[in-house]
């Protein structure tokens, strides 16, 4: 009997492993345009948490204006990261600081928005900053982003902070160093990036405030012209995102509003060139765009989701008075819509790069987006994180 119990446990032993094995495969692919459209079913457990304290005093408009500018290509570069096979969660929180707008007994900083996956969110805070006066306290903002934000325990999320301006890294009444301590604590690298000369920077210690969390120091010209790089392909993408946007399904209290938000931040980008527009709309059409909490699409992929739950009130109004099952159809024809023109776009802007490159057009930047996709690929590195 006992020799029995022993090759039971064994085989069960066995199975455990072997299932273990199955959930961790994933199959291999090199092609971008297939990686960012489709989202793994099992639920992500590694994180990529971001918060990038942005100095808004009088001198930052053209910091700013590369923040609004390229979220995008930080996310599409984010959106091929892959860890033992799965894409990351990916959330980005914002702060303002040197700000004299703001409150002097909050040191001059502001949490404009905590964690958020909700990227046009987080497109429409950057679009509402403005910059004024000047009193930067870079080592108070970062313990604040500490202090305030969930950045949880997990000892196997990347955590980073990007902090960048262009004052001296000592001012303010909580000294950098301690800060660093802080940081390092919740496992949080800080990486520094100088609106201007790298020796200026050093000599103000932005090199020391990245190097005492094993962060990058970098250094950035923010007032540089964001170049737009036209290509055949910018406009098919365009109008493909304007079909895009036709296939989500607000509902709930927040559902119109995040949908007329949606379509704003279209405009923000396009207000800038072209380029930055089919940008965004290349985003919008990778696993890290989602819209769960006013998108009945993205809702319905929900763990724990139920159309029978859903009240009249919450519908919209071409969705008012059908049954259960009929708005099922309907959400399940606009998610294959859906999906076939993510497949779409991402299948062109596979052409465009290859047509950049091709043509020796590939941008030279050496911005803010530039420098963050440096950082996070080289840190992520260190967390099992590759880019494929």
């Amino acid at each position: 009997m006992m020799v029995i119990t022993k090759k039971v446990s064994a085989l069960i032993l066995a199975l455990g492993c072997f299932s273990t094995l199955l959930a961790c495969y994933e199959p291999h692919t090199t092609k971008r345009n297939l990686i960012a459209v489709h989202a793994v079913s099992r639920p992500v457990q590694k994180q990529i948490k971001v918060a990038l304290l942005l100095d808004t005093s009088n001198s930052m408009d053209g910091l700013i204006n590369q923040a609004k500018a390229r979220l995008w290509d930080i996310v599409n570069e984010l959106s091929y990261a892959r860890c033992d096979g799965y894409a990351p969660n990916f959330k980005i929180a914002l702060y303002e600081y040197g700000n004299d707008g703001l409150p002097s007994s909050e040191g001059y900083i502001r949490q404009v928005t905590g964690f958020t996956d909700d990227l046009d969110e987080i497109s429409e805070k950057l679009f509402s900053l403005t910059t004024n006066g000047g009193n930067e306290f870079c080592g108070q903002v970062i313990m604040s982003s500490l202090g305030q934000l969930d950045w949880g325990s997990n000892p196997d999320d990347l955590k980073m902070i990007f902090i960048a301006g262009n004052e001296p890294f000592t001012q303010g009444p909580a000294h950098y160093e301690d800060a660093a301590a802080q940081a390092k604590e919740k496992n949080v690298i800080v990486n520094t990036i100088f609106c201007g000369d790298r020796d200026h920077g050093i000599q103000g210690k932005w090199q020391q405030g990245a190097v005492l969390t094993g962060g990058d120091y970098m250094t950035i010209d923010h007032n540089a012209l964001i170049v737009e790089i036209k290509t055949p392909y910018d406009a098919q993408i365009i109008q493909l995102n304007e079909k895009l946007n036709k296939t989500y399904v607000p509902y709930g209290k927040k559902g119109t509003q995040k949908a007329r938000m949606q379509a704003e931040q279209d405009v923000n980008a396009a207000s800038i060139n072209n380029e930055i527009q089919l940008k965004r709309a290349v985003s919008k059409s990778s696993t890290l765009y989602k819209n769960s909490s006013w998108d009945l699409v993205d809702a319905s992929k929900e763990k724990g989701f139920a159309y029978e739950t859903l009240e009249e009130t919450d519908l919209p109004e071409k969705l008012k008075g059908k049954s259960s099952v009929e708005i099922r159809k309907y959400v399940s024809e606009m998610a294959k819509e859906r999906e076939e023109i993510q497949k779409q776009i991402q299948a062109l802007n596979s052409k465009r790069e290859t047509y950049i490159v091709t043509q020796n057009r590939k941008s030279t930047s050496k911005g803010l987006e530039s420098a963050m996709i440096k950082a996070i690929k080289k840190q992520a590195a260190l967390k099992n994180y590759i880019w494929d």
